[in-house]
């Protein structure tokens, strides 16, 4: 994991800092790959007829490329008087082994060796992204001082400095604005779904985009001090607190490692002592290691899990380990971001107000502006005028102006489409009041005016994804309870919750604040899946009990970050996910009740009587079977929970 340096450090090793792992680079992968492909061969050599030896041979290949690792790490914790049931399982297929039933033990070693693969590449990922996050500033900056201008590295800079940054470069560090005026886009710190107009006084952030205008900016804080960079320390944080979560088989393993071994020797032990000859004695213990070791527990609670996981990425879910299914399972809240999660992150008009009563001459009017403005808003005016089907005359003189709007003559008569800002003191009473209304009901509001008099007004919100209201719905209908975590403002964020049905809503949240909430959320014994999309989620997807991400609109910081990610943008696919891993979970426990009673039985039947060798293990390996087939059925279409989905 990264540790609390490695943030700034890696700020000052950027070209290390970009390698992006490959799955072929981890040690686990390669021994896990070795391993399954001696495994794959000897089951072949043995199917085809060959000689025993050959597959023999390749099976104890498979146990030696699958289990040196997790067998050495087993007798390290036994140097620190632990066992886990890595150790057990690796004892379990030596002792298969001993009795010729070498193919289980094989399969038990690829099993272990495949999920400790998966879980470094995920490790490793998630590290890389972090990394990766540090990127969104830029290397160098422009610094202002008395010899004029000179770049320096963005790692430099110290407290005080001046750095120019020009239209369209994303600014290099935290500060506060000394001159200039400019739209900065600023979501990836706060989540904002439009630019905010910046000017003297106010704060700006590493990494975010500067928009048309020129800004020069104090640096209040050092690179590693960064908002960007604090985001980048959480995620690592709290992936590693979450590192320490295991399935419930493993949390368990202690006790019944101890109790195993401790077992296997008394039953060896004390007939010995009572005068019984020792092949008896060995052949009892060795039938109870085997009937007692805990192979179908271990195969009733992956199989199931990783055909869950299968299944969902075939429907566009991609869960990133059987651990998390586990988690989602657990799910009883889900906190939700606003901007490109609940609303699809772009503008539309939502409301049209004119002087006279002619809306459609206001649309006409800001919509020949906007046509050749880059501004965020100006696609959704010229959407409207497309809409409504109207003739859109050709501007002239057009000009932008940096942090209040555009300019320019339609048709022989001057043009504006400016902020409300400067302008509140020439606007009519009623016009004033509209903006207001407009304002309150979470809008962001141009004036249009033409030859110096406002004709009208549009009011701009961030469209609402159709599914939204259907998927608090369905997560409802599930009991788990929804909360809306936005950095946007409260007007926006109660219009988008009341439109969608979510009555818990925090706005104004930066990343930290995000991660708080979800924090005390699961503090007060909840557990809480955030669904976000954008990097100022990542910590908060990283801190709770299971991140989800839309992988459609979805930084790279939050796919990684995130636990779950849904490929095909789906909000509907949230609660099916769900409802789901709680089908996994059920079939996860009838099967630790069939595989606990198949132990139960042959071990007393062991301890009390004769159990036969050959019985305990067809008994054993019953068992196995019989979980497996079970987990298996969580691979058939009609598994998938299509009520959940409204």
């Amino acid at each position: 994991m990264i540790t609390d340096h490695a943030v700034p450090n890696a700020l000052r090793r950027r070209a290390g800092a970009a390698h992006r792992t490959r799955l072929w680079d981890l040690a686990e992968v390669r021994w896990a790959t070795l391993a399954s492909a001696l495994f794959l061969a000897g089951l072949a050599a043995s199917l085809t007829g060959l000689p025993d030896w050959t597959w023999w041979t390749l099976y104890l290949a498979c146990y030696a490329a699958g289990g040196w690792e997790p067998g050495l790490a087993g007798l390290q914790a036994l140097r620190e008087k632990t066992l886990d049931v890595d150790l057990l399982m690796v004892v379990a297929a030596i002792g298969a082994a001993v009795i010729g039933q070498v193919f289980d033990g094989a399969l038990l070693i690829v099993i272990f060796a495949t999920s400790g693969a998966l879980e470094a590449f995920a490790t490793a990922r998630t590290e890389d992204s972090v990394r990766g996050l540090l990127h969104l500033a830029p290397d160098t900056a422009t610094v202002l001082g008395p010899d004029g201008e000179r770049d320096v590295d963005a790692a430099e800079l110290q407290i005080g400095d001046r750095i120019l940054v020009r239209p369209g470069d994303r600014i290099a560090a935290d500060g506060t604005v000394v001159s200039g005026v400019s739209d900065v886009d600023q979501a990836t710190i706060t989540g904002e779904p439009l630019p905010i107009d910046k000017r003297v006084g106010d704060d700006v952030f590493a990494g975010t985009l500067n928009g048309s205008g020129t800004l020069t900016v104090r640096v209040e804080r050092l690179a590693g001090d960064s908002v960007v960079a604090r985001i980048a320390d959480m995620v690592a944080q709290a992936s590693q607190t979450k590192a320490g979560a295991q399935l419930f088989v493993e949390k368990v393993e202690q006790r019944y490692s101890l109790g195993m071994v401790v077992c296997t020797l008394a039953v060896f032990a004390v007939p010995l002592a009572v005068g019984a000859d020792l092949q008896s004695s060995l052949l009892r213990a060795m039938t109870f290691m085997i009937v007692a070791s805990p192979c179908a527990v271990v195969l009733a609670t992956m199989p199931p899990l990783l055909a869950a996981i299968a299944h969902a990425g075939r429907r566009g879910v991609l869960v990133k380990s059987a651990v998390v299914m586990e988690r989602l399972a657990a799910v009883d809240a889900v906190a939700f971001d606003k901007t490109g999660t609940l609303t699809t992150g772009r503008p539309v008009v939502n409301e049209v107000w004119s002087v006279d009563g002619d809306p459609d001459q206001v649309v006409a009017s800001a919509a020949a502006l906007e046509r050749v403005s880059e501004h965020p808003l100006a696609a959704a005016v010229v959407a409207e005028a497309d809409r409504r089907g109207l003739a859109v005359t050709a501007a002239t003189e057009f000009a932008a102006h940096a942090g209040a709007g555009v300019s320019g003559r339609v048709a022989g008569r001057r043009v504006t489409v400016m902020a409300p800002r400067g302008h509140r003191g020439i606007l009519a009473p009623e016009a004033r009041d509209a903006i207001d209304r407009m304002q309150a009901d979470g809008m962001t509001v141009v004036v249009v005016g033409m030859d110096e008099v406002a004709i009208g007004l549009l009011g701009f919100t961030d469209a609402v994804r159709v599914e939204a209201a259907d998927t608090v719905v369905s997560l409802t209908a599930l009991g788990a309870s929804t909360v809306l975590l936005t950095g946007d403002n409260a007007q926006s964020a109660r219009r988008v919750a009341t439109e969608v049905g979510i009555a818990d809503v925090r706005a104004d949240l930066l990343p930290q604040d995000k991660t708080a909430a979800v924090v005390a959320l699961q503090g007060g014994g909840r557990s809480v899946a955030m669904v976000g999309d954008g990097v100022n989620d990542a910590p908060a997807l990283a801190a709770s009990t299971a991140g989800i991400a839309l992988g459609g609109v979805g930084s790279d910081l939050a796919l990684q970050a995130a636990d779950v990610v849904i490929v095909r943008d789906q909000l509907s696919a949230v609660p099916a996910t769900l409802a789901f891993a709680r089908r996994a979970r059920r079939v996860v426990v009838a099967n630790l009740v069939i595989a606990a009673t198949f132990i139960g039985v042959l071990v007393i039947w062991n301890l009390v009587g004769t159990l036969p060798l050959p019985l305990g293990v067809a008994g054993h390996e019953g068992s196995t079977v019989i979980v497996g087939l079970n987990g298996l059925r969580l691979l058939h279409r009609s598994a998938w929970p299509r009520a959940a989905v409204r």
